[in-house]
């Protein structure tokens, strides 16, 4: 007798595919997205380009051309950087505006190394609470500190003169908050290796923690000149007189009678000339400051 086995049939269970999108649609849904974040991009671009752009522009057209604000016609001129230093002492004000910001920036950065130094490194009790303490002074307006600023310039004697505009500002706990997170991005193994190497605090600060901190020391530098640079109010505070620096000098061609647009976009356009420069000699260093400071 032959058996024959004969295999149930099981029941087929559907197989429910997710749905696929197609390549092409995936390609232009990602074209989309790029190009929304590139127009969008582009407006921004915009937005801080043509400020510059009409600044050039008004700053080298002819005298009389401009009326109530608008460009009637466009003739290349030089005649208003020609009236800028007929009318102000453009080399003495910038030389003056320089010498300020420089000092602004060098003393700043001479605060904050200390600073973040001490708050990154040292162990102490009461160092976070002092540590916020003094972040928080970074949000203190400048409404608040304006006139006992001025009262104590005034007691001091340093009304009219630079050092009235660079005492107040010796310090700066923007810079502090940047340069400790840079040193704590530094290993504790190379600073306690350099103590096992028998050097001291001062030591260990100046040989080993500041060379690595040179694009993070490059990047604020140019951020803390550029604040200083375009410093107006405190100077037009301190500066009775306007041939001093050039944010306060600038002010000579706006009067009640008329604004010289001509003459103000050139000297604008000057002033803007040092920090463009500035920039472009540090742009690696700032690059690689801004990268650095996320990483760990």
């Amino acid at each position: 007798m032959t058996f024959t086995l004969v295999e149930s049939a099981r029941p087929s269970v559907p197989v429910v595919h997710p749905p696929m999108t197609s390549r092409p649609r995936r390609l232009a849904i990602w074209l989309g997205r790029r190009g929304a974040a590139h127009i969008i991009m582009i407006m921004l671009a915009a937005l801080a380009v043509v400020p510059l752009i009409w600044l050039v522009v008004t700053a080298f057209a002819a005298p009389g051309t401009m009326v109530g604000g608008r460009l009637n016609t466009w003739s290349f001129s030089l005649d208003n950087f020609d009236y800028v230093f007929e009318a102000i002492p453009m080399l003495t004000m910038l030389g003056n505006t320089a010498a300020m910001a420089l000092s602004i920036a060098f003393a700043q950065l001479l605060v904050a190394i200390l600073a973040s130094y001490g708050f990154a490194v040292f162990e102490f009790r009461g160092r976070k609470v002092l540590y916020l303490l003094f972040v928080a002074s970074w949000l203190v307006p400048f409404q608040v500190t304006m006139i006992p600023n001025y009262v104590t310039i005034s007691q001091l004697g340093l009304l009219n003169t630079v050092a009235g505009i660079v005492v107040p500002n010796l310090c700066s706990a923007f810079a502090v908050l940047m340069l400790r997170q840079h040193m704590r991005a530094i290993p504790r193994e190379l600073i306690d290796a350099s103590t096992m190497d028998g050097r001291g605090s001062w030591a260990t600060l100046w040989l080993v923690i500041v060379p690595n901190l040179i694009p993070a020391l490059a990047s604020l530098a140019v951020i803390l000149v550029i604040s200083a640079w375009n410093e107006y109010t405190w100077p037009l505070l301190i500066m009775q007189q306007e041939a001093t620096v050039v944010q306060v000098g600038i002010r000579a061609f706006m009067g009640a009678e008329g604004n010289n647009w001509g003459a103000v976009m050139a000297a604008s356009g000057l002033a803007c000339l040092p920090v463009f420069l500035l920039y472009i000699f540090l742009q690696r260093q700032i690059v690689a400051g801004f990268v650095r400071s996320g990483l760990k």
